[in-house]
């Protein structure tokens, strides 16, 4: 049972993979995976409590369970409208967009990306 719950009514409108060493780091991995939403459809169910924030630049605060360490959700300075949700909080297979690579420039020597999303060198082009 998850300490920390939440539930969001409303679509996933975003789907990446960030390979910016920040994200590496924290993750424990050769990318981290999130689905953005917006903040207005997002709510805590449970543990927000349980909460502890981490400023992890000028523009990301990053949101972890301090009991255990589970990464919840990142928000963006620059998008005060939505949350980026880790998805390895996510339970279930939930519908998304297809999904992108971001910061590929940074991402880890030893990991091959091996399949045939977009790729970014750092944030996408504004459209």
């Amino acid at each position: 049972m998850w300490g920390v719950t939440y539930q969001v009514d409303g679509s996933i409108n975003d789907f990446s993979h960030c390979h910016c060493s920040q994200c590496r780091r924290l993750h424990g991995g050769a990318f981290a995976t999130f689905a953005g939403v917006e903040r207005e459809n997002f709510s805590y169910l449970s543990g927000e409590e349980e909460l502890v924030y981490y400023a992890s630049s000028d523009s990301h605060q990053r949101v972890f369970c301090r009991n255990c360490g589970a990464n919840i959700l990142v928000a963006l300075k620059d998008e005060p409208e939505s949350f980026y949700l880790s998805m390895s909080a996510i339970d279930g297979e939930p519908l998304r967009p297809e999904g992108y690579h971001i910061f590929v420039g940074s991402k880890a020597p030893w990991y091959t990306i091996n399949d045939q999303l977009t790729q970014y060198e750092t944030f996408p082009e504004e459209e």
